[in-house]
């Protein structure tokens, strides 16, 4: 599929795209393979149901595959559970007057930075800034119930749509000044967040240059900086210092988020407050504090948690990449002395990680870190 359709599409567009899909699967074109094995259920992991199966493209193209397979596949690129929620939505979009064709070009004109829009339609239907989605999709919860103000945040929502306008900071304001819900929760990633919670961790607006701007903004209007929600990504802080993004980070702690707990000090880099939180951090804080200092590559901290016996080789936690060692995070992210580090206290190189199946080694080839590669096959690392 080139390109995603503009809400306005009716259903035979996408009746359109589905059939040449199908036609791209049965020549063999790349594009059609990819599509398919990126969406389409049969293809993907059942347990972790965004992780394509490690399949051939030549395994993908000899399946027999129907005009509903497409349709699957077209739906789940658009975010959809199935073709059923994306028709139900596609007709009621382009029903006049209904409260879901309201919703959905409110959020075109929230992502793609139309202020007048926003301020026409809000003016004309106030509570607007209140209204949620009504998408069924294929996430946890399938109906994320997102407000217009958390898809300024780029991160919850379907793929396609998070997308950060180069006015994103006054299209915030334009919001929260209309009687937006700051901290209203949305249902994403399995729990319920709010949208400072779910900007610190979301990669267009810090891609924009955005994210430390917003996070003023919606603390000027309210927003709690030690966070609500779900335990998970709760607190703003952690979850910025988790997806490794310190500025925003930073920017949380100069408007008083507290930095009391040893995996903050670690994410921050803080030597003198991870010292004196270290003797009193039970076990499993300092593994936390181990996964966030190699992650944001706090080399000061990681060595003081590496001399207070910290398994170097031990996953990370649950929440925190769990899937893999500090090591492999250090080797992807091309921290030359965080690996060294790690490596001159026991961790091991040859451990893989449970989601690609990967050694630190092949962590570093697929970021292009030829550096550390090259020292990892020094300290014995196999190919």
């Amino acid at each position: 599929m080139a390109t995603h359709l503009p809400l306005s599409a009716p259903l035979e567009a996408y009746e359109s795209q589905a059939a040449a899909l199908l036609r791209g699967h049965a020549a063999g074109e790349r594009a059609a393979i990819d599509q398919f094995h990126e969406n389409h259920p049969r293809f993907l992991d059942e347990k972790v149901t965004w992780l394509p199966l490690p399949l051939s493209d030549e395994e993908i193209a000899q399946q027999a595959l129907t005009i509903d397979d497409a349709r699957l596949a077209v739906a789940r690129s658009y975010g959809f559970r199935d073709w059923d929620a994306l028709a139900s939505l596609v007709n009621e979009a382009a029903r006049e007057g209904s409260p879901v064709r309201e919703f959905e070009y409110a959020v075109e004109a929230v992502i793609v930075g139309d202020e007048s829009a926003l301020r026409e339609r809000l003016a004309a239907n106030p509570a607007l800034v209140l209204a949620r989605s009504s998408r069924v999709t294929n996430q946890d919860p399938s109906v994320h119930g997102a407000t217009l103000l958390h898809y300024v945040a780029a991160n919850g929502v379907e793929g396609y749509r998070q997308r950060t306008p180069a006015n994103v900071v006054e299209i915030a304001r334009i919001l929260l000044e209309a009687g937006a819900e700051v901290d209203a929760r949305a249902g994403m990633y399995g729990g319920e967040y709010a949208t400072l919670s779910m900007l610190v961790s979301s990669s267009p607006p810090a891609g924009a240059g955005m994210q430390v701007p917003l996070v003023h903004v919606l603390l000027d209007h309210g927003a709690a900086i030690e966070g609500v929600g779900m335990p998970k990504w709760h607190s703003p802080l952690m979850t910025a210092l988790i997806f490794g993004f310190r500025d925003a980070a930073e920017a949380l702690v100069s408007r008083g988020a507290k930095v009391d707990r040893l995996e903050v000090a670690a994410g921050l880099g803080r030597v003198g407050d991870a010292t004196a939180l270290l003797p009193s951090a039970d076990e499993e804080s300092r593994h936390r504090a181990l996964a966030l200092a190699t992650m944001c590559g706090q080399v000061g901290v990681a060595r003081r948690l590496l001399e207070a016996g910290v398994d170097p080789s031990r996953r990370n936690p649950d929440g925190f990449h769990g899937h893999a060692t500090p090591l492999h995070h250090a080797a992807h992210a091309g921290h030359l002395e965080m690996v060294a580090l790690l490596v001159r206290h026991g961790a091991r190189v040859d451990l893989r990680d449970s989601l690609w199946q990967g050694t630190p080694l092949d962590w570093a080839e697929h970021g292009e870190q030829d550096t550390i590669a090259a020292f990892l096959r020094s300290q014995g690392a196999q190919e």
